[in-house]
């Protein structure tokens, strides 16, 4: 068995028989893998609390020619998102750890396995560690989807009006989901619709960090409306809904 190492992210876990786990994690080197961690519910010493969704760790792990599941050694944690918790109300630590798994599900769909995707690898890094310190769970979620699913090539263009070739879509759009496009008032017979600020909101992204997002108030309608637009073209994408998106819309807004 050929031994490993890698700076990893945690996807998710699972039980496997009694007291072990199958860990998804991501690495930037080797992509999306599934690996045993025998006697996990019982070894705080190697895995800790290492396995909750995003959290960043050294992972050592084991691997046989022809076998899809590794063996993993160790998992020795540098970050987690839900460190910060308990510093926060109920309301909030509720808000952060909804957003966290539903991260860490997107980029379970999202990256294929034992492919390496060193940028989508460094986002959900990025992201994750904007989590523990920033104050909009929210305006960071509407970061990380436009982000996603740029880096895939499947978000529409906001510059101008691909239909007349005209109009500027600074002042809001209209997105044509069957076509993947975002069109000015004018072109759109119907569809979900951004507003200035919400555009707004999405150019600034284009420029900034996660950490410099999560402490950005977006107002409730722009939140609602980039909600509603990034559902529909990860939908789309995926053919399904997330289970962790339903919980994170459940809580509703941040307070």
């Amino acid at each position: 068995m050929r031994a490993h190492a890698a700076d990893a992210l945690i996807l998710r876990t699972y039980r496997y028989g009694e007291a072990d786990r199958i860990v998804v994690f991501l690495t930037a080197d080797r992509g999306k893998r599934r690996g045993v961690a025998k006697n996990a519910s019982r070894s705080r010493r190697r895995f800790g609390g290492a396995l909750e969704p995003l959290t960043r760790g050294r992972v050592e792990y084991r691997e046989r020619e022809g076998r899809e599941l590794v063996w993993l050694e160790r998992i020795e944690l540098s970050r987690s998102p839900l460190a910060s918790i308990g510093h926060h109300g109920a309301d909030e630590s509720a808000h952060r750890f909804a957003h966290a798994s539903y991260f860490a599900e997107l980029i379970d769909e999202w990256a294929p396995d034992a492919q390496a995707n060193e940028r989508l690898f460094r986002l959900g890094a990025a992201v994750g560690e904007a989590l523990t310190t920033g104050t909009s769970s929210t305006a960071l979620a509407r970061y990380f989807e436009y982000w996603l699913l740029r880096l895939e090539g499947l978000y529409p263009a906001l510059e101008t009006c691909p239909r007349c070739e005209r109009a500027t879509l600074a002042d809001g759009a209209v997105l044509v989901a069957i076509d993947r496009l975002y069109v000015c008032d004018d072109c759109a017979v119907a569809g979900p619709r951004l507003s200035r600020d919400a555009v707004a909101f999405l150019k600034r992204a284009g420029s900034r960090t996660p950490a410099e997002t999560a402490v950005e108030r977006l107002g409730l309608q722009a939140q609602r409306e980039l909600e509603d637009v990034h559902h529909r073209l990860i939908a789309m994408h995926l053919e399904k809904e997330l289970r962790s998106a339903r919980v994170v819309r459940e809580l509703g807004p941040e307070s």
